[in-house]
């Protein structure tokens, strides 16, 4: 078993190097193991043209969200399977909050739920149920 205080430390410092959150003004957080939050403000470079949120940048913060839930726990993890539901537009302005928590986490597959919700008014944007597959590795060595 890794030493979860270097693998969230670690994990934490590979996730502040992920090129395309800060392309976003993403921020990302590791609440607990299995558990993680991203924060986005919507800008206008970030619509589509019905001038609301465009549906990539909503999956986007939400794998996100799973990427940092699921190696959380200091072992890789991958994404098998993601199904997301779109439920309300959000527009510029709107600072949107994407959070993932652990319903299982069993030795070779973990099991998800992630909602997008905007800070502001309290709707849910989307909601997503995402699988990922355990790798037989450690983001940092095992002891």
């Amino acid at each position: 078993m890794p030493d979860t205080t270097l693998c969230d430390s670690k994990l934490l410092d590979l996730i502040q190097k992920d090129a395309f959150a800060r392309h976003l003004g993403a921020t990302v957080e590791i609440v607990a193991p299995g558990h993680s939050r991203v924060f986005l403000t919507v800008t206008e470079t970030m619509t589509n043209f019905h001038g609301t949120t465009h549906g990539g940048v909503i999956f986007a913060i939400s794998d996100m969200a799973f990427a940092a839930a699921c190696n959380s726990h200091g072992r890789v993890a991958v994404a098998l399977n993601v199904s997301i539901c779109y439920l309300k537009p959000s527009f510029p302005g709107d600072r949107l909050k994407a959070e993932a928590t652990e319903v299982h986490c069993g030795h070779r597959t973990s099991l998800y739920d992630i909602t997008v919700i905007n800070e502001d008014t309290g709707a849910l944007i989307a909601r997503s149920q995402d699988q990922a597959f355990r790798k037989e590795a450690w983001i940092v060595p095992e002891k």
